[in-house]
């Protein structure tokens, strides 16, 4: 029944601004009216919209005003980079400096790399491609450096 997340939503102080800063992400403008805008994440799949309110000034807490942005492998190896020619900076996340970054988050049996982020508005924006899925082993939190020492050295 359920295939996927279609739609996800945030607030923006200034749509205008907003829209600039996630063109620079390379999303596509879906549609757009003076107080919301829809970008596509994955065109005919999944969207983003975005909501000019004064509901932009509620406190952030990891269950509003976070998405996380499904990437490869590949492409999270890149992100600081990617997101520096984009004039974005990754920003401290779980203990780690912008500069560990990509980290690996272990939750219980997955492990996934992120990168974290702000849009202009503070919201918290993620970068994140599964490494591990269903694994019996105890994994911790590290940088994405650390675990290709420890996993893929071998």
């Amino acid at each position: 029944m359920i295939k996927g997340l279609y739609e996800a939503h945030l607030p923006v102080r200034n749509l205008k601004k907003s829209i600039e800063f996630y063109k620079k992400l390379d999303l596509e403008l879906a549609y757009q009216t003076d107080k919301l805008a829809f970008f596509w994440t994955e065109k005919g799949h999944s969207w983003l919209g975005l909501w000019e309110t004064e509901k932009v000034d509620t406190p952030y807490h990891p269950s509003l005003r976070h998405i996380a942005f499904h990437v490869s492998l590949e492409d999270i190896r890149n992100a600081g980079d990617w997101l520096k020619q984009r004039g974005i900076e990754a920003r401290t996340a779980f203990g780690f400096s912008p500069e560990e970054q990509p980290l690996v988050l272990a939750n219980v049996a997955h492990a996934h790399a992120a990168v974290y982020f702000h849009d202009p508005d503070g919201n918290s924006l993620e970068l994140i491609a599964p490494l591990r899925l269903d694994t019996e082993e105890k994994l911790e939190k590290m940088s994405l450096k650390e675990w290709d020492q420890k996993y893929n050295s071998q």
